[in-house]
């Protein structure tokens, strides 16, 4: 829920917008997502910042974010990420830790951990879901359960 209501674009009054996230939608991605600071819902015009609860076992599509960088941060559990142009390379990424995917960079999310992994994800592209582009050639690439991280 936001408050108060959203004043015209190109408003000369802008306000600032709580947003307490309620709602979820599915994404392109494959994962549900807690509503949050979008174009959408605020206004916004060149970021965006969400919720999302990767659930144990878990796996996105693999997709990239054309010419918009990702920075998320992991509040509990843990997530392992492969990426790259042939999802090469891997991170495991674990709460308290930060993790930055480059614009244009294919990669694939998923939680090998025994607890749900929960991270607030921001992009610097107002309309959430527009630059996500999926990448179904990359996922023969990955195992359907990666190792544990």
């Amino acid at each position: 829920m936001s408050q108060p209501s959203r004043p015209a674009p190109n408003s000369p009054n802008p306000e600032c917008r709580l947003i307490r996230p309620q709602s979820t939608y599915d994404g392109k991605q494959g994962f549900s997502y807690f509503e949050g600071i979008a174009k959408e819902t605020v206004g916004s015009t060149g970021i965006c910042m969400h919720l999302l609860t990767i659930p144990p076992g878990g796996r996105a599509k693999a997709h990239l974010h054309e010419s918009h960088e990702t920075a998320i941060y992991v509040i509990s559990g843990i997530s392992g990420t492969w990426y790259g142009s042939r999802l090469e390379n891997h991170a495991t990424v674990a709460a308290g830790d930060l993790f930055y995917i480059p614009a244009g960079v294919p990669h694939l999310p998923y939680n090998p951990g025994p607890e749900p992994c929960i991270a607030v994800i921001a992009r610097t592209d107002p309309n959430e879901q527009e630059s996500v582009v999926l990448r179904p050639d990359l996922e023969a690439l990955i195992p359907a359960k990666p190792p544990e991280a």
